[in-house]
């Protein structure tokens, strides 16, 4: 059936070409035979015909084309169970709070996810650590220390080209956060607060499955202690559906 269907249009493309040409089409003798065309006769086109037989070869040829590049490009588009991984950089933004004046130094974010994909809609649960080393002014001089994070987030996010290799995505998160009350003293998650975020990102989507992640935020919570919690954070993730594409 490919073959004949291949044959037939090898032989209209070549009419056409000799139509467009001025010239008669005359197959060699038991070609028309040997290929199954005997419904292409051997005359003169005119150049009209000729140009709609070439659209019409084209139209044949470059649609299975079509439709295969259009099929690599597609991602999965099931809904489905997802787990992750992230982590990146995190800026716990310099403040003065109850006669403390904290600076702090880029510190670290690191944590995973476990989530459902609706294709567009996401929620999931998030488990994140932060870390920061930084200083404070005291009336002895300045006085190091840092200040850990631990939060447990919901998060719902929407995918806003579910079905394309890049697809934006936005969100936000409610939850709880158990830090340390200060930037000095014991660094133990003693102080629980208030949790949130924002979320904008992009994601390539390496494979049907596989899921590649860069995001920013903002977190904040309620005051933990002697100092204001306000959180930037980049993230890099990779997050895997289970389940057949």
């Amino acid at each position: 059936m490919v073959e004949s269907r291949t044959a037939t249009l090898l032989a209209i493309a070549a009419e056409a070409l000799r139509g467009l040409a001025g010239r008669r089409f005359e197959p060699a003798a038991g070609y028309v035979a040997d290929l199954r065309v005997r419904s292409v006769p051997a005359r003169v086109l005119s150049k009209r015909r000729a140009k709609s037989l070439l659209l019409l070869v084209v139209a044949f040829v470059g649609a299975p084309m079509a439709a295969s590049a259009q099929s690599k490009s597609v991602v999965n588009k099931s809904p489905g169970f997802y787990v992750g991984v992230e982590s990146g950089l995190n800026w716990l933004l310099s403040n003065s709070s109850n006669g403390f004046n904290n600076s702090y130094n880029t510190g670290y974010a690191i944590g995973g996810v476990a989530g459902y994909d609706f294709v567009g809609p996401r929620v999931e649960l998030e488990v994140m650590y932060r870390n920061n080393a930084g200083t404070t002014a005291t009336s002895f001089g300045n006085a190091a220390g840092q200040v850990n994070q631990l939060s447990t987030m919901v998060n719902g996010l929407y995918d806003f080209m579910p079905g394309s290799i890049i697809t934006p995505y936005a969100g936000a998160g409610l939850g709880l956060a158990f830090a340390s009350p200060g930037l000095l003293g014991p660094s133990s998650l003693g102080a629980t607060a208030f949790a949130y975020q924002g979320i904008v990102g992009v994601g390539y989507n390496a494979t049907p499955l596989l899921r590649v992640n860069l995001d920013a935020r903002y977190y904040g919570t309620s005051n933990p202690g002697t100092y204001t919690n306000n959180d930037i954070s980049v993230m890099l993730g990779v997050t895997y559906k289970l389940g057949s594409p």
